[in-house]
């Protein structure tokens, strides 16, 4: 790999808080806006590389030859970028969930719908395989913003294991992570264990997303080197069938709250025409524009780099 400089690591921190602030919106996945910015593959090759195997590397050869195998500058890049972007950006996606849901949601459909034809175009041949694949994505990833969600749940083993779906989910391009946690009823009790500083619950999730991470980027790897057009075409319909998830015009059915949070947690989409309220049409119609524009525009940047 070509070194880089220090202002490439500034792009990198940046896509990072891209993906830190998508992943504050339940139904928008920071997997996404690592695919569409480029730096996907190497995300979950550096995550791979996080084994057992560093234990002699670290003995022989120290810290330094550690931290170049696991493409230390690259990661901690990147999770600087989402920490940051969770500690500051976050506030204002959730004020502008909250306030303005249509113009949020149609920037994200927008670029969301780009993002389909940029993992698409990736696919060099397309067969009955990929296809049978692609229209699978699609469906489980609809029936998935489907299903009900569940009452909230404070057993520890499944709280391990909600934190490593939802890290699944939070590195694959169109599943939430955040959204998964909601459905799967842990959310309240991994926001309220925050809240309430409780160590023994935060480290059980901590430990289920540390396990979840690395035995899933493994798995990711394995797939990407051996059917990659397989891969893909599952990856594009999983950010197909979320589109479900994140259509700008919805009826809210059931919310709950959680803490100062309010989640909606049944809804059913509308056409613009038949919303109650103003519906922003001509406003949305810009912002969905400029999200599906966004994509293009990195990725051209992106080449001519």
């Amino acid at each position: 790999m070509q070194a880089r400089r220090i202002l490439d690591y500034v792009f990198i921190m940046l896509k990072g808080m891209a993906m830190g602030a998508a992943d504050v919106v339940p139904g928008v996945s920071g997997g996404t806006i690592a695919f569409i910015s480029g730096i996907y593959e190497e995300l979950i090759t550096s995550i791979n590389n996080i084994n057992l195997s560093l234990v002699p590397l670290f003995r022989k050869d120290g810290a330094k030859a550690v931290w170049n195998k696991i493409n230390g500058n690259f990661l901690a890049s990147l999770f600087l970028g989402i920490f940051i972007s969770v500690l500051s950006l976050a506030k204002f996606l959730s004020w502008l969930l909250e306030n303005e849901p249509i113009l949020l949601w149609s920037f994200f459909f927008g670029l969301v719908v780009a993002s389909i034809f940029m993992v698409a175009k990736e696919i060099t041949k397309w067969n009955l395989g990929s296809i049978l694949v692609f229209i699978a994505g699609s469906v489980l990833a609809y029936f998935i913003t489907e299903l009900p969600v569940n009452n909230n749940v404070e057993s520890l083993p499944f709280l391990f294991l909600s934190g490593a779906l939802a890290i699944c989910a939070m590195i694959l391009p169109g599943i939430s992570g955040a959204f998964i946690l909601v459905l799967l009823g842990s959310y309240k009790t991994i926001l309220d264990a925050v809240h309430e500083r409780d160590i023994k619950i935060i480290l059980t999730v901590g430990v289920g997303a540390i396990f979840g991470l690395l035995s899933f980027a493994r798995l990711l790897k394995w797939m990407f080197n051996h059917y990659k057009n397989i891969t893909l075409a599952l990856l594009t319909g999983f950010i197909l069938g979320s589109l479900n998830k994140i259509w700008p015009w919805k009826k809210v059915l059931e919310t709950k709250t959680f803490g100062e949070k309010i989640i909606v947690v049944d809804d059913v989409n509308v056409l613009p025409g038949t919303f109650e309220g103003d519906n922003k049409l001509m406003l949305a119609i810009i912002l969905a524009v400029l999200g599906f524009s966004l994509i293009f525009i990195l990725e051209r940047s992106a080449s001519k780099k």
